[in-house]
C-alpha cells in the first residue's frame, strides 16, 4: 500500500476563506516521434470485427491515430493529435490535505516522460475457441511483450473472456527530453530493431558527466504498451500499461578513468586560481579593466563549480567504491504513478456526464476531478462558501466538489469514453483542440462507446455498468413526508395532512435512533437501534401507520459513534465492532476515529467481509420492526491515509466504497426478497389493490458501478437559497448530469437542507422557494421532503408549519398529480424520460 502523505485539518478553527486550488499535474505536452520507415504511412488494423484503426501521416510529416467503426467509417471515435504525445507518465509524490470528507490532493511532479516515439504497432489473433493464440506461441505472436511486466497483465486480460481477435497493441517509449528522444529514436532505427529499448547502444553516455551523483538532468525512459480489445460490437476497451522506468547512468569505463577525472580536476583549480591572480595583478594599473573584471567573475564562477564537481566526486568515491568502474548501467526507478492519455477534441464540441455534477452541463474549458468527498456548502456561492471555509478546513467546496462523480463523458459529436477501476483520475478540458485524461494509478483502462444518438451512447453505457432496479409502487403513490421529533409529533402532523387528504406513501423518520444535543443542535445518536424514549410504542406506531396505506423509512450510515453516555443502549454498536475488529484502521493499528462536525465516529471496513455480514444483521433488526426503506447516507468520507483489511490503496478505496456500502445494502434488500418470495406477504389499501412492499433504500454518494447496487440516489445537501451552485438551480443541473451518467432514478430535498443565519446575508428556506421546490420534483422519481440542518437559530419554514391551509392545498395539489402518473414511473419510461432530457441537454 502506497505511503500516502496526509494532514488532517480537522482540528483547526480558523481556516483561509479562499483557499487556493489543489497543485496538480498539470496540462502535460509533449512530441510524438513516429517510426515511417517500419510504419506505412497510411495503414489500417482491424479490432475484432466492428472496429478500425487507421496510422496515418499528414503532408507535414506528423503522425496520429485514429479509432472508427465499420458502420460510420468517415467518423473517428477517438483519435490523437497529430504530432503531439498521445501518452506521457510521471512519477509524483502527492501531498492530501483532508478535513470532514474535504480533500485536497498536491501533487509534486519528481519525474515526467511527456515526449512519445511509436516503434511498433502489432497484431494479435485470440483464438475464439480455445483462448489460445492459434499455432504459434504468445511469444511469437506478440515479440515486443516478451520479458515484460505488463505482458502477464495484458495476457491475463485477454484470457479473462473468449475474445476473437484481432487485437492491436500500439508500442514504443516516453522519454523525459525531446532531445533523448530523438537520439533514443534514431539509434532504434539504425539498429533495426535488435534490442529493447527505452535506451539503446549509442554515444550519449559519453559525452555525459562521469558522475551521476550530480548531474541533474539524467535521462529517464519507460515502455509503454497501449492495445485495443473489442468487448461487443459497439464496445471497444483499451488498456494503458508501462514497464518499470529506466534511469541512464554514466558510462564509467574503470577506475583509471574516474581517477583522471579527479586529477584533471585539480589541475584545472589550478589553472583557474593562476588565471585569476594574474587579472587580479594587471588590472590593477590596466586600462582594460572592465573587461578584466567580467573575465574574473567568469573565472570565479568557473572556480566554484569545479570545487563544487570535485567535492561530489570525492563523496561519491566514498560512498559508492563499488561503482567506480564498468560500462554504462540502467538503474530502475519506482513504478510510475501518473498516466496522462490526450487525445483530440473540436473547438465546439460539447462535454456532458461525469458523474452527478451541479455547476454546469458542458465541461469544455474545465479541469474535472473525479474523487468522491462531501460537496460542501455554497460550492463557490458567496458569502456562505468562505463563511464555511472559514471554520472548517474547505467545507465550503467548490463548484468541481460532488459527493457522485463518474469517469465518464458524452460528447455533442457522439463521443463517449468512461474509465475502468476507481483511481482518483482527472479530466482536463482546458484546451480548444485536445482532452487530456490523466489517472493517478500504475496503468490505465477503459472504453470507448460507439453509438449514433444520446440515447444509443447511454444504453450502451449503462449496459457495461449496471442499471438500477424498477422501484416498487408505493414510493410513487404520493409524498415522502421527512419529519423529526418523536411519536406524538408524526400523529399531529399525520392528523393534519389527512385533514387536506394528502395522499403519503411514507413517513421518513431519521431521529429513530434518537437525538443529542451539540453545539450545532440536535443531532442522531450513530447507534442503529430504535430509541424507545424518544418513540415510545414504536412497534404500535409503525403498524398503525401500515394499516393506512403509509409505510416507515429510517436513516443509518456506516459509521457508528460510542454511546457511553446514552441512557436507554440496548447495544453499543460500536463497542461490538471495534471487539471484532471491523473498523477501519490507522497507521498505527487501532480504530481510526474520524471527525465528523461534533463528534468522532468509527467507520465499518467493508472490504472485510465480516464487516458487511456483522452490519447487514443490523439491517435485519431494523427491517424487523416493519421498516420499508431508509437513507443510507454518507460513504465519501473514508480517510485517505486509512489502511484497510484487503491492504488495497485508501485512495483508490476511497472512491469504491460508495460502491460497497450500496452492496451490503442491496445484499440485504435482495436476501429479504428471496425471504418475502418464499413467503409472500402483502397489504390491502382502500385506494389501491395490493400492493408489494419492496425494500427501498437512497444515497448520495457514488461512483460509476454504483447505479448497479442503488435502489435510489438524492442529491445531498443544497443551501435553501436560488443561487447556481448550491441552491436550486444546481439541482437541475444535477439531476440531468446524473441522468446522464447512469444515475436514472435520483431526486433532491424538497427546499433544500442546509440553512445558515450569517448576520449580513441568511440563508433561509422562504414560502416561495419551498412551493417553486415542491413544483420542481412533482417532475423527479419521488417526492419527498426534508427538514432543514439543525443550525439555524429561528423557525424555518416546513411543509406542515406556519400557514398550513394556503401551502397544503399547493402541496395536495401537486402530490395529486404525482399519484396519478404515478402507474407509469416505471423504469422503461423513467428511462425515456432520461434520455429526452439528455437530448434536451445537447441543445443547450
Amino acid at each position: 500500500m502506497p505511503n500516502n502523505r496526509v494532514r488532517r485539518r480537522d482540528g483547526r478553527r480558523l481556516n483561509n476563506p479562499f483557499p487556493r486550488c489543489p497543485r496538480g499535474v498539470g496540462f502535460i505536452k509533449g512530441n510524438l516521434f513516429i517510426t515511417e520507415p517500419l510504419i506505412q504511412p497510411q495503414q489500417a488494423f482491424d479490432i475484432g470485427t466492428s472496429f478500425v484503426l487507421k496510422w496515418e501521416i499528414n503532408n507535414e510529416g506528423t503522425g496520429f491515430v485514429s479509432v472508427f467503426h465499420r458502420s460510420e467509417p468517415t467518423r473517428s471515435l477517438w483519435s490523437t493529435v497529430p504530432g503531439v504525445a498521445f501518452i506521457s507518465a510521471a512519477l509524483s509524490s502527492p501531498f492530501i490535505e483532508e478535513s470532514r470528507g474535504s480533500v485536497a490532493i498536491h501533487d509534486k511532479v519528481t519525474t515526467l516522460c511527456s515526449h512519445q516515439t511509436v516503434e511498433n504497432i502489432s497484431v494479435i489473433y485470440p483464438s475464439k475457441t480455445s483462448n489460445e493464440f492459434g499455432e504459434q506461441s504468445e511469444n511469437e505472436i506478440c515479440p515486443l511483450l516478451v520479458g515484460t511486466r505488463s505482458r502477464n497483465a495484458f495476457l491475463r486480460g485477454v484470457h479473462s473472456g473468449n475474445l476473437v481477435g484481432p487485437i492491436v497493441v500500439i508500442t514504443g517509449c516516453l522519454y523525459s527530453t525531446s532531445k533523448v528522444a530523438r537520439e533514443q529514436f534514431e539509434v532504434f532505427l539504425d539498429n533495426n530493431n535488435q534490442s529493447e529499448g527505452p535506451f539503446y547502444i549509442s554515444k550519449f553516455a559519453e559525452e555525459r558527466c562521469c558522475c551521476p551523483c550530480f548531474f541533474k538532468s539524467r535521462p529517464v525512459g519507460v515502455r509503454y504498451y497501449l492495445s485495443f480489445v473489442e468487448n461487443s460490437d459497439h464496445d471497444l476497451g483499451f488498456t494503458v500499461n508501462l514497464d518499470d522506468p529506466k534511469l541512464l547512468s554514466i558510462e564509467i569505463p574503470n577506475n583509471s578513468h574516474r581517477q583522471t577525472s579527479k586529477n584533471g580536476l585539480k589541475t584545472s583549480l589550478n589553472e583557474i586560481q593562476s588565471m585569476l591572480h594574474g587579472i587580479s595583478v594587471h588590472s590593477a594599473t590596466s586600462t582594460a579593466f572592465r573587461t578584466n573584471d567580467v573575465l574574473r567573475k567568469r573565472a570565479s564562477s568557473l572556480l566554484k563549480k569545479a570545487r563544487g564537481q570535485l567535492n561530489k566526486i570525492q563523496m561519491f568515491q566514498t560512498m559508492n567504491p563499488q561503482k567506480l568502474s564498468g560500462k554504462k548501467k540502467l538503474k530502475y526507478l519506482p513504478a510510475f504513478n501518473r498516466i496522462a492519455l490526450t487525445i483530440s477534441s473540436e473547438r465546439d464540441e460539447k462535454f456532458y456526464g461525469f458523474g452527478e455534477q451541479f455547476s454546469y452541463m458542458d465541461m469544455k474549458g474545465k479541469r474535472v476531478p473525479i474523487l468522491v468527498q462531501e460537496q460542501g456548502l455554497g460550492r463557490g456561492d458567496q458569502p456562505i462558501t468562505a463563511a464555511a471555509n472559514l471554520v472548517a478546513y474547505r467545507s465550503g467546496g467548490d463548484w468541481s466538489t460532488t459527493y457522485a462523480p463518474s469517469p465518464f463523458y458524452i460528447t455533442s459529436s457522439m463521443k463517449c469514453l468512461y474509465l475502468e477501476g476507481h483511481d482518483h483520475s482527472v479530466f482536463d478540458l482546458t484546451m480548444y483542440n485536445r482532452v487530456q485524461i490523466q489517472i493517478y494509478g500504475t496503468s490505465m483502462q477503459g472504453r470507448i462507446l460507439h453509438g449514433c444518438s444520446p440515447t444509443e451512447l447511454i444504453e450502451q453505457y449503462t449496459g457495461t455498468i449496471g442499471r438500477m432496479p424498477e422501484l416498487p409502487k408505493w414510493i410513487l403513490s404520493g409524498a415522502v413526508v421527512g419529519m423529526q421529533g418523536g411519536t406524538e409529533s408524526v400523529k399531529h402532523v399525520w392528523g393534519q395532512l389527512k385533514k387536506y387528504n394528502v395522499p403519503i406513501s411514507a413517513f421518513w423518520l431519521q431521529d429513530w435512533v434518537g437525538q443529542r444535543k451539540t453545539s450545532i443542535g440536535s443531532q442522531l445518536w450513530w447507534n442503529w437501534e430504535v430509541d424507545t424514549i424518544h418513540y415510545p410504542g414504536w412497534r404500535q406506531l409503525v403498524e398503525e401507520l401500515h394499516s393506512n396505506g403509509i409505510l416507515t423509512m429510517t436513516y443509518c450510515n456506516p459509521c457508528l459513534v460510542p454511546t457511553n453516555e446514552k441512557e436507554n443502549t440496548k447495544r453499543n454498536l460500536f463497542e461490538e465492532a471495534n471487539k471484532l475488529g471491523l473498523f477501519v484502521q490507522n497507521k498505527y493499528g487501532s480504530t481510526y476515529m474520524i471527525s465528523n462536525t461534533t463528534f468522532n465516529v468509527g467507520m465499518l471496513d467493508l472490504t472485510n467481509p465480516a464487516a458487511r455480514s456483522w452490519f447487514k444483521g443490523i439491517l435485519h433488526e431494523m427491517v424487523n420492526t416493519g421498516v420499508k426503506g431508509w437513507m443510507a447516507d454518507f460513504g465519501e468520507g473514508l480517510p485517505l491515509d486509512a489502511c484497510l483489511f484487503s491492504g488495497e490503496d485508501p485512495i483508490s478505496a476511497h472512491n469504491r466504497y460508495p460502491s460497497l456500502w450500496a452492496e451490503v445494502n442491496r445484499e440485504f434488500v435482495e436476501e429479504w426478497k428471496a425471504k418475502q418470495q418464499r413467503n409472500p406477504r402483502k397489504v390491502e389499501t382502500e385506494k389501491e389493490g395490493l400492493v408489494e412492499e419492496q425494500l427501498v433504500f437512497f444515497m448520495r454518494a457514488g461512483f460509476r458501478d454504483t447505479p448497479k447496487w442503488a435502489t435510489l440516489f438524492w442529491e445531498g445537501d443544497q443551501m435553501t437559497s436560488w443561487q447556481r451552485n448550491d441552491g436550486i438551480k444546481s439541482a437541475i443541473v444535477g439531476l440531468l448530469s446524473s441522468g446522464l451518467s447512469g444515475f436514472t432514478l435520483n431526486h433532491s430535498d424538497i427546499g433544500g437542507y442546509c440553512a445558515v443565519d450569517l448576520p449580513f446575508s441568511p440563508y433561509r428556506r422562504s414560502e416561495e422557494l419551498l412551493l417553486r421546490w415542491m413544483e420542481m420534483n412533482s417532475f423527479t422519481t419521488i417526492f419527498r421532503t426534508h427538514e432543514v440542518i439543525p443550525i439555524a437559530l429561528f423557525c424555518i419554514m416546513q411543509l406542515y408549519c406556519g400557514d398550513v391551509h394556503s401551502r397544503e392545498i399547493h402541496h395536495l395539489q401537486i402530490s395529486s398529480s404525482i399519484q396519478m402518473i404515478g402507474p407509469y414511473h416505471t423504469l422503461h419510461v423513467l428511462l425515456r424520460f432520461i434520455r429526452l432530457g439528455s437530448s434536451f441537454a445537447f441543445s443547450l
